[in-house]
């Protein structure tokens, strides 16, 4: 089967869409965290808020025996018996089938709802100390090679494939990719202020976290080209979804294969018409003027949200690890072989020692005490960091990590079978460290400028370095295929 053309965007292009939004009495309990974020024992407590969580599609839980645990405590796809894929595309896995059969009941109970017109929505997060204001909508999907949209971690298949098959049998995106970029207070900020300001949202959420989520719409042409206007020569970065950016650039590809387009149709390959910024009508037909856009599908596009740095600079938190079954003594006295170590009676007396070092440094913690690890032998460090690599790459925490402390200091390799994961909480890493006989590595987060200067390089940082906050909850707004 041959794949037909690919439209190749010029520039960053976020297209207005007809998004899908639940009726209900209150919005907030049925939107999640993200998936990747969601333990087995969330989906309980979610499910337990509201029976049309959103959960039930980015998780879907089935009634076959043979479907795949969910969460992040479970393998995810892994195992080729039970992968989604192996069931090919027309045969999608139970798990799957179920939340597209959910999606549609939803759909045709009024459970959710799609708007009527295509618009940009403004998303604004908002609690003590935060406030996010972004732009969501449909965005091109170019290759990285063209410098549009930056990635700046690798992707591991097992969740691609997981990703792929939930999408592909949905045909939807349940959760918006996470872009940032310099946008110097721009046309596009400018607006996503005015509206927050001036204008009635359509949704107002408080979700657990303390969090108010509003979004409103964007339906005027004008504004919309405006905004498409000042993205257009702007550089975006992936903050979170490096898996859901690689499943829509899949995607695409297979949906292309699939669906060839008539002979003698053309493929367009430039940015979203400023004139006619909305690619047709509601119901997905060309508009009577000549549409650039008409011969694009819906493949080509993911649902994103994008955010101003200048305007609303991100956290950036870090991500610890935990090495079930490597005893906490064994590890400290493995490291004294390369590592300066400072041992301290407690969590807390350690944790303030790592906030006060220079890099690299590492808290390790368990069952007895913690200890802290600095100035690494120079030669041991230098022998072990890859020649192919800028000096910033080889300079970063998780490098050293990777490339030194786990397989040349442990004899590890960083795996997810090997090294678990911990977002934000060295509490919650020693808690985990403990119960499977291990040791918790507690980090420092990544410097932002240190993140973008590797993107920008055309690098990636290790899997599992960074985590940009506040992400975006899942549930407010979604898209389907079949709603344009």
């Amino acid at each position: 089967m041959g794949n037909s053309e690919l439209p190749i965007p010029d520039g960053l292009i976020l297209r207005p869409f007809r998004g899908v939004r639940f009726a209900v009495d209150d919005p907030a309990k049925v939107t999640s965290p993200p998936y990747d974020l969601i333990s087995d024992g969330d989906v309980r407590a979610l499910l337990d808020a509201h029976p049309n969580n959103v959960v039930r599609l980015i998780l879907p839980i089935s009634r076959a025996a043979d479907a795949p645990k969910i969460g992040k405590t479970s393998q995810r796809s892994k195992d080729s018996s039970a992968s989604p894929q192996a069931a090919g595309p027309e045969t999608p896995h139970p798990a799957y089938a179920e939340a597209r059969r959910t999606l549609e009941e939803w759909l045709e109970s009024g459970v959710l709802v799609p708007d009527e017109q295509p618009a940009l929505y403004v998303y604004e997060q908002r609690g003590p100390g935060v406030l996010q204001r972004g732009l969501i909508g449909d965005v091109c999907l170019p290759d990285p090679a063209q410098r549009i949209i930056l990635p700046h971690e690798d992707v591991l298949p097992g969740p691609v494939q997981d990703r792929l098959a939930l999408m592909s049998t949905t045909q939807a995106n349940l959760e918006p990719i996470f872009l940032l970029y310099n946008g110097g207070n721009g046309t596009a900020t400018r607006l996503v202020d005015e509206v927050a300001a001036h204008r009635t949202p359509l949704v107002t959420a408080r979700t657990e976290d303390g969090l108010t989520h509003r979004l409103w719409a964007i339906t005027d042409e004008a504004e919309i080209a405006a905004i498409n206007e000042d993205l257009h020569p702007r550089q975006a970065l992936i903050a979170d979804g490096h898996h859901r950016y690689a499943t829509c650039r899949l995607l695409q590809r297979r949906e292309h294969a699939l669906h060839q387009p008539p002979a003698g149709a053309a493929a367009h390959h430039g940015p979203t018409s400023a004139s006619s910024p909305t690619g047709g009508s509601p119901t997905g037909g060309n508009q009577a003027t000549p549409d650039p856009e008409a011969s694009q599908s819906p493949w080509d596009f993911g649902l994103a949200l994008l955010v101003d740095t200048d305007a609303y600079p991100p956290d950036l938190k870090p991500i610890h690890r935990v090495i079930p079954r490597l005893p906490l003594d064994e590890a400290v006295a493995r490291a004294k072989g390369a590592w300066r170590v400072q041992d301290f009676p407690g969590l807390e007396e350690g944790l303030a020692a790592l906030d006060a070092a220079e890099e690299p440094a590492y808290l390790l913690a368990g069952d007895d005490g913690a200890h802290l690890l600095t100035n690494p032998d120079p030669l041991q460090l230098a022998q072990a960091m890859p020649a192919d690599r800028s000096d910033r790459w080889n300079s970063l925490n998780t490098s050293i990590l990777s490339e030194f402390v786990l397989p040349k200091v442990w004899g590890l390799r960083d795996e997810e079978e090997t090294v678990r994961i911990v977002h934000h909480d060295p509490h919650a890493a020693v808690r985990l460290a403990r119960t499977t006989g291990g040791t918790a590595v507690i980090l420092k987060p990544l410097a932002i400028a240190d993140v973008l200067a590797v993107a920008a390089g055309g690098e990636r940082v290790p899997r599992k370095s960074t985590s940009f906050g506040p992400k975006p909850r899942t549930g407010l707004i979604l898209r389907t295929f079949a709603i344009r």
